[in-house]
């Protein structure tokens, strides 16, 4: 039974009959007391109980006015469901086409959401990539810190073999020890960044994944509305759901709902922009660590040269006085030899002197005489012994100065062998060992 049916029933049921107020409600009921059968004995002969005329004419009466009566009311009835039915007709189709608007609007907000979160998953997908492309640098970068790392332990440690006073804590040492201090930071520096670009890219994933997930019911619920729209009067496909009019627990608010997306797109906007600072930094910090790492090559680089051109020049001076100091052995030697000699030639001088003393010491009596002679002889022998002192005094004295001038050229020929391996340890060795540091793209992290 439809609703207009069951409202109609519902009217004609509850209607009260109306009687006209000639007659009594219950006049038709009524039966007069002279038809009414006797309560004593039989009556006499063929008397039965019968209406009197009035009473016929009353029950017509009676049965004409109901019938013109309920002729009315169906009447009224029928007008009143004729309005009925056009009234629910019209508001159903008003609240159809209400419905369908509002549904249109509904997809209208579902389509510009969806459109929204669209672009922020394909912003947050680019920025991810691109923060992928710098944790791939930076590991590079990391790892090709590990050469110049190498590179000046390596320097240090054959460093360490220099000789004797060549084993000084000079400007190059200092500049080695500043580099490896200086690619410890910057591998630290590098790792933390490294971890920091992976948290990034894990929290930039989950806004994506929110993002996704909020695209997707929102693209579920934009085809249902569409579906939702394109239903008619003439759709088949449509059937009696009694318990759908019946609010969910779980239903948002219109408010809740777009608070809801709008805190995600938020969030993402927000990560996004945090991306974008963040590949701005690393690219900073690749750079800059990049140009001090070169920079502190080139100061270790310019202290080598620096210290072999000193060594060169400290060399060449050592060469040059050693060949004096060779010179002046020589010329030692030969003045010791001379000396001899002349020590040598003193010798027949004073043997004849001392002989020519010894021989007038025997004059007998008188004639043992101090004459011009005897003090001549004495005064030649004087001089001899003088001049025989002198010489030996002087031989002694070159004897000394030729052996300082030999431990002079020993420590001349040390110093130079001790100079000559340092610049064959710092020349030889670590310069050319530091022609393998990365070049500036390597440590860039290309």
């Amino acid at each position: 039974m439809s609703t207009v049916d069951k409202m109609i029933s519902d009217m004609v049921v509850s209607r009260p009959r109306q009687y006209s107020s000639a007659i009594a409600p219950d006049a038709s009921l009524r039966v007069p007391e002279a038809f009414r059968p006797s309560n004593g004995g039989a009556t006499v002969g063929f008397r039965s109980a019968k209406y009197t005329p009035m009473d016929w004419h009353s029950n017509n009466y009676a049965i004409l006015q109901q019938a013109e009566t309920d002729a009315t009311a169906a009447e009224r009835i029928q007008r009143l469901s004729k309005s009925l039915c056009k009234k629910s007709e019209a508001d159903a189709q008003s609240r159809q086409s209400e419905g369908t608007r509002h549904l249109g609007g509904r997809l209208q907000e579902i389509h510009l959401l969806k459109s929204e979160l669209q672009g922020h998953i394909e912003k947050l997908l680019a920025e991810t990539d691109l923060l992928l492309l710098l944790k791939t640098r930076l590991e590079k970068a990391l790892d090709a810190t590990e050469i110049p790392y190498g590179i000046a332990t390596d320097n240090l440690t054959c460093r360490e073999r220099r000789l004797g006073p060549e084993l000084v804590k000079d400007a190059v040492e200092d500049e080695l020890l500043k580099e490896m201090d200086l690619i410890r930071n910057i591998q630290a520096l590098l790792k933390r960044t490294i971890d920091q670009v992976v948290c990034q890219i894990q929290i930039n994933r989950e806004a994506k994944m929110t993002l996704e997930l909020d695209w997707s019911d929102k693209w579920h619920a934009y085809n249902l509305d569409d579906q939702c729209g394109r239903y008619n009067n003439m759709s088949r496909n449509t059937q009696h759901h009694p318990s759908s009019a019946t609010m969910q627990d779980q239903v948002s608010e219109p408010t809740s709902w777009l608070q809801f997306s709008q805190e995600n797109l938020s969030r993402a906007a927000q990560e996004e922009h945090t991306t974008m600072n963040l590949r701005v930094l690393v690219e900073r910090l690749l750079r800059d660590t990049t140009e001090d790492l070169r920079s502190q090559c080139a100061a270790v680089d310019q202290a080598f040269s620096q210290r072999c051109s000193d060594l060169a020049e400290a060399k060449t001076l050592l060469e040059l006085q050693l060949a004096q100091i060779l010179d002046q052995i020589g010329a030692q030697e030969r003045n010791i030899v001379a000396l001899q000699q002349a020590i040598l030639d003193k010798d027949a001088p004073q043997r004849v002197a001392q002989s020519r003393l010894y021989q007038r010491s025997h004059r007998p009596n008188m004639e043992l005489c101090r004459d011009d002679p005897q003090l001549s002889l004495v005064e030649e022998v004087w001089q001899l012994d003088a001049m025989l002192s002198s010489l030996q005094q002087q031989l002694a004295e070159a004897r000394g100065s030729l052996a300082h001038l030999e431990e002079s050229r020993t420590a001349l020929e040390k110093a130079i062998a001790c100079k000559t391996h340092s610049l064959l340890v710092d020349k030889d060795k670590c310069m050319p060992h530091r022609r393998r540091y990365p070049t500036v793209v390597a440590l860039a992290g290309y």
